[in-house]
């Protein structure tokens, strides 16, 4: 009886006001074809697609942006470097017997000149160490030392074995720096002097040329240019046939070249000795 009581009680009850405010519940619309349903995540993308809209677009931070700009730099002068490299590889590639010989001794002949000179050098300091009168010594090696300033200055004459090279030019077409070109290979092989038609030649020799004319040191000469050259003779002129070297690049400009060697070469052109401006004598 009692349960019956309570359970009348609990339907006589008022319902709960919240539960009338709720809205029915209603199924949810099952997804169309092809398509998934509002509200809901996508499907999963693929690790290409993920990849993909990473790297694109591009986003490049101005710190990438120096980088790229100095990797391109530091290429383009390795590919540069490398075709430098090529074209001199094929040169030697294309080169005859004989003439790789001629370069190879041409090589061994500075690197012997290189190698006299250190010797030279020990011997004077050992001399000046091991000698009793070391004054004496000091002023002959100065004197000697003195002649040679004084040939390398142009300002002494100078005779020894050398060459003595002609240069034909009938057309009108060898430039100044061909002729400096020359200059610098003779020295290169080991001239000690050097004077072209009568103009001694020193460090601070400069070739000019317009219109057909040729000047050194401000001293205008004409064809043909001779050049007298103190040296070792064996040096001097495959020094100057070597191939691409000074003589088949004036034969290339129609110049005729004839080089002879001599025991016997005369340089005395001289220069003025040329005082210094501001240097003096330093007391260290």
């Amino acid at each position: 009886m009692s349960e019956q009581n309570d359970r009348h009680d609990r339907n006589d009850q008022p319902e709960n006001p919240l539960r009338k405010e709720l809205p029915a519940e209603v199924p949810a619309a099952p997804p169309e074809a092809g398509g998934t349903a509002q509200g809901q995540p996508g499907q999963a993308q693929t690790g290409r697609q993920r990849l993909v809209k990473g790297l694109w677009p591009p986003r490049f931070t101005r710190a990438q942006l120096i980088v790229a700009l100095l990797l391109f730099g530091l290429g383009f002068g390795l590919a540069v470097q490398v075709a430098s490299n090529s074209d001199t590889d094929s040169a030697l590639r294309g080169a005859r017997q004989e003439d790789l010989v001629r370069i190879l001794d041409e090589l061994d002949s500075r690197t012997q000149r290189l190698e006299d000179e250190k010797q030279g050098l020990e011997k004077q300091r050992s001399e000046l160490q091991s000698s009793s009168d070391q004054a004496a010594e000091a002023r002959k090696q100065t004197a000697e030392k003195e002649k040679q300033l004084g040939i390398l200055a142009g300002t002494v004459a100078a005779e020894g074995p050398g060459i003595t090279m002609t240069i034909e030019d009938t057309k009108g077409t060898v430039q100044a720096d061909m002729l400096l070109d020359a200059i610098q290979e003779l020295r290169a092989a080991g001239a000690e002097a050097i004077q072209v038609n009568g103009v001694r030649v020193v460090a601070g020799t400069y070739f000019t040329g317009s219109d057909k004319t040729v000047s050194v040191d401000g001293n205008k000469i004409n064809a043909p240019y001779r050049f007298k050259v103190i040296g070792k003779p064996q040096d001097l002129e495959p020094a100057l046939n070597i191939p691409g070297g000074v003589v088949q690049t004036l034969e290339k400009e129609q110049a005729t070249v004839t080089v002879e060697r001599s025991d016997k070469i005369i340089v005395d052109a001289l220069r003025q000795g040329k005082r210094p401006d501001y240097a003096r004598l330093s007391s260290q």
